[in-house]
């Protein structure tokens, strides 16, 4: 393991994965080091879900842009299917609406439609609640988090990025990382812990105030719903990410869900529906904040989830397949941030839950201030 290397990265979650293509197109020798056997982290316990639509204004969305382009430019390549594409909103409050105008209008709607309640029950015919409107973007998509990380990496080696699994990274200084397999050398560094944030630069991390989020997830079997035009949302989405939440029309909306939906808020919950190719759907999610989340899944928490899916469609699934939790690291007032250990050193932690949906472009930014 004495090799020397133009970039070592520490983490081979989503945002690890993202430094080691950037620094591949460049043509630069990489090796990813991870304790690790495989991928278990946030990077494979969420949605698989490349959103583009709702991320907040302004950089998070640029970048998510950029990151949706370069998933639909790699995936092909190394063999990860792309499910499905698009997002529908489906809403079911007429507070929602000017939500989705503000939207529409401004430069992050660009290519999206505002829809009718008979055009929202067209795209989506198993729909059994009330709907008031909605909007259609074509811009999300969605990948098999569970396959398509372990495919990313088996393609980024075969292009000739190095891993050691298995391996503890135990210190780093410029131009050499310390594992349990022996040194690793190399020009430049990346630490992309994911949630950790005390094993490696732990005073790197002090300043940003981290928490961690855990959030609740299933798989349900749901044959009635047919296949899905992309991904669902409601209203609970609106209230929640920040690129509709932001909007001052947004507040009427947050006003209506506090008072008729106020246990689903206090969880974090809102619906997101995607689906996998054997027709079986993702749905969640839930949001529980503090530093080192306890494992344990609250039933009541999933049942605000399938109450929200059950309001969507009329009803509840057919059952549950799986249940999971996941953790992914969380700040006050940043969704990512790029630390400066040194000149030759990056760390890079997203903290809103984005990584498979902001972290390629992230990671470019990261390489391109190594190399240029």
């Amino acid at each position: 393991m004495s090799d020397r290397f133009d970039l070592a990265i520490v983490g081979a979650g989503v945002v690890g994965l993202g430094h080691a293509l950037a620094a591949l197109r460049r043509g630069l020798r990489v090796v990813v080091v991870d304790r690790d056997a495989r991928a278990n982290g946030a990077s494979v316990r969420n949605f698989g879900f490349v959103t583009v639509t709702g991320q907040q204004r302004g950089e998070c969305w640029r970048r998510a842009m950029r990151t949706r382009d370069i998933w639909a430019e790699v995936a092909p390549k190394a063999g990860i299917d792309i499910v499905h594409r698009g997002l529908l909103v489906a809403v079911r409050r007429s507070e929602a609406l000017p939500v989705l105008d503000a939207f529409l209008a401004s430069e992050m709607g660009e290519g999206c439609a505002r829809l009718s309640p008979v055009e929202v029950r067209a795209r989506l015919p198993a729909l059994e609640g009330s709907v008031t409107g909605g909007m259609w973007s074509p811009r999300d998509l969605r990948v098999e988090s569970r396959e398509a990380i372990p495919k990313l990496a088996a393609w980024l080696e075969s292009e000739g990025v190095v891993f050691r699994r298995e391996t503890a990274v135990t210190g780093i200084e410029p131009g050499r990382i310390d594992t349990s397999g022996g040194p690793v050398h190399a020009a430049r560094l990346v630490v992309a812990p994911g949630d950790d944030f005390h094993s490696l630069l732990g005073e790197r991390f002090k300043p940003y105030g981290l928490t961690r989020c855990k959030l609740h997830m299933l798989r349900v079997a749901d044959p009635r719903l047919g296949r899905l035009p992309g991904a669902v949302m409601t209203d609970l989405s609106l209230a929640r990410y920040l690129g509709y939440a932001e909007f001052p029309e947004a507040e009427p909306l947050k006003r209506r869900l506090a008072a008729e939906q106020g246990e689903h808020l206090a969880n974090g919950v809102h619906l997101i529906v995607v689906q996998s190719a054997d027709g079986s759907l993702v749905i969640g999610d839930s949001h529980h904040y503090a530093p080192t989340p306890d494992p344990f899944a609250s039933a009541r928490v999933d049942e605000l989830i399938l109450d929200e899916y059950a309001a969507l469609f009329g009803a509840g699934p057919e059952r549950v397949v799986e249940r999971w939790t996941g953790t992914y690291a969380s700040a006050p007032d940043r969704l990512a941030f790029i630390d400066r250990p040194d000149p030759a050193i990056r760390l890079v932690v997203v903290t809103s839950g984005t990584g498979a949906s902001t972290g390629f472009a992230i990671a470019e930014e990261a390489v391109a201030e190594l190399f240029d």
